[in-house]
């Protein structure tokens, strides 16, 4: 019966926004407060669920970004390129990496692809500027690291703590651009 009468209820969002609520509630079910929600990603996912929502996305941005990240080290350190190179592999390879796992999950939504890479970028780029500048300002910062061999603690101990430090550093700024509908709020759309 409420449910009836909610499927009446006219939202004054626009279309998009709609549709993004239908979708939402085909996933989760009817909220009881859904009346008060404006279709804004910032009150959508605010509230005490913001910082959830902030890593969760940065968690799925450095998985990409690590893959891409340990993927550069490796060969850079392992084929000892100069430490200029490696750092620039692995920024590559980071940016590559992270786009290509949020374009997956677009991509199945069924998005072409040109959009599915617009959303990419729109969704990850300044998230994985500010974790590969963290993550490669301490594999630099850290004396020694970027020329240790793979056999060698120091590297995999630079390297992990770097992520983990890039992951606490982009919580906050991705809970920000989503507060905002930016950054991974433009994602949301098509999960």
């Amino acid at each position: 019966m409420e449910h009836s009468a909610h499927q009446g209820h006219e939202h004054p969002a626009h279309p998009a926004q709609h549709a993004h609520h239908e979708h939402h509630e085909q996933q989760h079910g009817h909220h009881p407060d859904h009346a008060q929600h404006t279709g804004h990603a910032h009150q959508h996912h605010g509230g005490g669920s913001s910082w959830r929502t902030a890593a969760q996305a940065t968690l799925h941005c450095l998985t990409g970004c690590a893959i891409g990240e340990v993927l550069g080290q490796v060969i850079g350190v392992g084929f000892g390129l100069h430490n200029g190179a490696t750092v620039v592999l692995s920024i590559a390879l980071a940016f590559v990496f992270g786009y290509a796992l949020t374009m997956r999950g677009v991509l199945k939504a069924g998005l072409p692809f040109r959009e599915a890479l617009k959303v990419a970028l729109a969704a990850d780029t300044v998230s994985i500027i500010v974790m590969e500048l963290i993550d490669n300002g301490v594999m630099v910062a850290v004396p020694g690291a970027m020329d240790a061999g793979l056999g060698q603690l120091l590297f995999w101990l630079s390297l992990a703590g770097s992520l983990v430090l890039a992951f606490l550093v982009t919580v906050p700024v991705n809970r920000w651009l989503i507060g905002r509908g930016r950054g991974h709020a433009v994602v949301h759309a098509y999960h």
